[in-house]
């Protein structure tokens, strides 16, 4: 599968370390350097500014997926390639499935989770074979696999499903990545 877009789930804010909006940074520039295109949920503060701000500057195509009740919560991008402006969360899901050839979360709160589960989700009941990742910077992520271990031994999460989101400590060459085995 050719990977031409990648959807980044993050958090609407930048969060405590300053390693998670460097990351955002990096990302974002890999991304538009890579001649991908960055699907995100189109705000302008935030990781989620931070990514899509470093995609534009390196030149990159940046499209942002946002509800209409979160406009008048969040600040909405108005620098982008393109903006989408979707009725519901559920249509915002589906459009940036819709749109996206990969999937990778930045660290974010229940929103980032919600966005990416579903999408892994989907990957495990065969309704995309789409790569999935979690970025997890700074062991941000680390409780998480925890729990997801538990969930496996426990029985919860069928064989192969680990497999199916592949964690990484940053995503420095995303086309590399998401092409890789």
């Amino acid at each position: 599968m050719s990977v031409r877009s990648i959807c980044v789930y993050c958090g609407a804010q930048s969060g405590g370390p300053a390693a998670y909006a460097r990351a955002a940074a990096a990302l974002g520039a890999a991304i538009a350097r890579e001649g991908l295109i960055l699907v995100y949920g189109g705000g302008s503060v935030g990781l989620m500014g931070v990514v899509a701000d470093a995609a534009l500057a390196a030149g990159g195509k940046v499209i942002g997926v946002i509800p209409r009740l979160l406009m008048r919560r969040e600040l909405v991008h108005r620098g982008l390639t393109e903006l989408v402006v979707t009725e519901s969360m559920q249509e915002r899901k589906s459009k940036m499935a819709e749109l996206s050839d990969a999937f990778a979360a930045l660290p974010g709160g229940i929103g980032t989770l919600d966005e990416l589960f579903e999408m892994w989700t989907w990957a495990q009941l065969g309704l995309h074979a789409k790569p999935c990742a979690l970025i997890n910077t700074e062991g941000y992520y680390d409780d998480l696999m925890a729990f997801l271990s538990r969930a496996e031994r426990d029985g919860f999460l069928r064989p192969g499903t680990r497999e199916l989101l592949r964690v990484v400590p940053d995503l420095p060459s995303p086309s590399v990545f998401f092409t890789a085995g």
